[in-house]
């Protein structure tokens, strides 16, 4: 189950590497808009790389519900943190320069950071019925903060933009995890035809949609270990956020539950200060900005 957990974590490593080779080169060509969302899409769903990456990252998917079948998802779930660690060299490999050791170590505390979070707390809490009116209430408010950050972001450039588009997906995909958590209980409950009338199916399909647009202006905008870490280190706290909102979950209140909860979160944050400053990362949004410049 470990090696599968693991496994998983590589494929969904390579395919983002994939995906964001190939929205870099449509941004760096003049094929795609940075901002422009739609237009990013369109290029990139007849690219050969993006496609080969779209087609690993079913593979993961596919590894990480076999890793599910047979393991548990709270000894599952803390692998995929070490997608960082995967991407890190990955994102090197055209460089043909190997990470720096502070490279190395500002990714190992931003997984550590995240399987210290995900071990205090837990998975997300999505075992009961959903109060659907909070879901509701979340749904409104995740798209609200979506619609002011994004535009911000794309007017303050590429640094930002990757770290809110990626933040943001990671969000939609939290909101993903209870729609389908949703839609599985129609299903089993009441049959197709109430899950076909049902709301949350459709938003199970446009949250789904939604992340992955916001996942890949994220790749074309910034380094991808900037990418991948914001999105895995949101994911999960979005995710527990929605679990105690929108299930009868209680919030852990011990001072040791606490204390190990500040601690993940200094870690995430010494990591992601690492990896900011990182000059690899430097060379990647010099060459990014200069195609903005050259195009407006």
């Amino acid at each position: 189950m470990t090696l599968l957990g693991l496994a998983a974590s590589f494929l969904l490593a390579l395919a983002a590497f994939y995906q964001q080779r190939a929205a870099r080169e449509t941004t760096r060509q003049g094929r795609g808009v940075v901002s422009g969302a739609s237009a990013l899409m369109a290029t990139l769903v007849r690219d050969r790389v993006w496609l080969t990456g779209w087609l690993i990252n079913l593979a993961g998917f596919g590894t990480q519900a076999v890793a599910l079948h047979l393991g548990s998802v709270a000894a599952v779930q803390p692998l995929l943190v070490t997608q960082l660690l995967f991407a890190l060299p990955m994102s090197s490999l055209e460089r043909r320069t190997w990470p720096t050791p502070r490279d190395w170590a500002s990714a190992v505390a931003i997984c550590g950071g995240l399987v210290l979070l995900l071990a205090v707390v837990g998975v997300p809490p999505l075992a009961a019925a959903a109060d659907r009116g909070r879901v509701v209430l979340a749904v409104v408010a995740a798209l609200a903060m979506i619609v002011v950050l994004v535009p911000l972001a794309a007017r303050s450039g590429p640094p930002v933009m990757v770290v809110v588009t990626a933040g943001c997906a990671g969000l939609c995909f939290a909101l993903t995890a209870v729609f389908i958590k949703l839609t599985a209980a129609d299903l089993v409950r009441h049959g197709v035809g109430y899950t076909a009338r049902d709301w949350v199916g459709y938003a199970l399909a446009g949250s789904t949609l939604l992340g992955l647009v916001l996942e890949q202006t994220a790749f074309a905008n910034g380094p991808l270990p900037w990418a991948v870490a914001t999105k895995e280190a949101v994911n999960p706290i979005a995710s527990y956020a929605l679990g105690i909102l929108a299930f009868p979950a209680v919030f852990p209140t011990d001072a040791g539950t606490l204390a190990a909860l500040a601690g993940a979160g200094a870690l995430i944050v010494l990591g992601a200060i690492g990896l900011a400053a990182s000059p690899s990362a430097d060379v990647w949004l010099t060459r990014t900005e200069d195609v903005h410049a050259a195009r407006g």
